[in-house]
């Protein structure tokens, strides 16, 4: 299978096991990095969007879960299995709760490897297609004036448009105004529309 759209990165400080897996990986047809710290994977520039990471648990300087923490506070969504010979049940826990694709123990088989690779791209690939959602959704509702969107806000509350104009201090006929340019920007005529929009863009009543 030609996975060479599907970039996997590999961390780990043992020059033998970032070689042995690169080889694997890249026999497989992905597209691989390696990194022999976890500074230098955060070094990198932000791949675009969520990244797969083979990820070692034990390395001087900032360790795997150092690495797993210091992503979610950038705000990353990278999609990372941890590998170790040191493992642990807590550590496995701590890492799982934290957000991690897998766990796997060394020494591990190359089939164990290529299945939790398979399933963390199917992660990413999930998150990238809500991300384009989410992304669309902003865009449309970025179309709307500031008056339009507090109109909207209060549309997706599930308010009448003579209760919109009372909390917004203005005539009911001006509401049914800014609800028609709101349509026709949006593409959206219904509340139940504008609801779904409003959830995937992240906008709150």
């Amino acid at each position: 299978m030609n996975h060479s759209l599907s970039p996997v990165f590999v961390i780990d400080d043992d020059v033998s096991v970032r070689r042995s897996l690169a080889r694997m990986l890249t026999n497989e047809g992905y597209a691989v990095e390696t990194f022999d710290s976890g500074s230098a994977y955060l070094d990198r520039a932000a791949p675009g969007g969520a990244a797969c990471v083979v990820l070692d648990v034990r390395m001087p300087g900032l360790n795997g879960l150092e690495l797993q923490q210091a992503l979610a506070a950038l705000g990353r969504e990278d999609q990372i299995i941890f590998i170790t010979g040191h493992g642990d049940v807590p550590m496995c826990a701590q890492a799982m709760k934290a957000g991690a694709a897998d766990f796997l123990p060394k020494p591990f088989t190359g089939e164990a490897l290529l299945s939790a690779v398979a399933q963390a791209l199917q992660r990413v690939h999930a998150w990238q297609q809500k991300h384009a959602v989410r992304e669309g959704a902003r865009a449309q509702v970025a179309l709307l004036s500031p008056r339009e969107l507090e109109v909207f806000r209060h549309l997706i509350a599930g308010l009448l448009n003579k209760q919109i104009g009372a909390a917004l201090g203005t005539a009911e006929k001006t509401v049914k105004v800014h609800r028609g340019h709101i349509t026709a920007k949006l593409g959206i005529a219904s509340v139940a529309g504008m609801v779904r929009l409003a959830q995937q863009a992240g906008v709150n009543p």
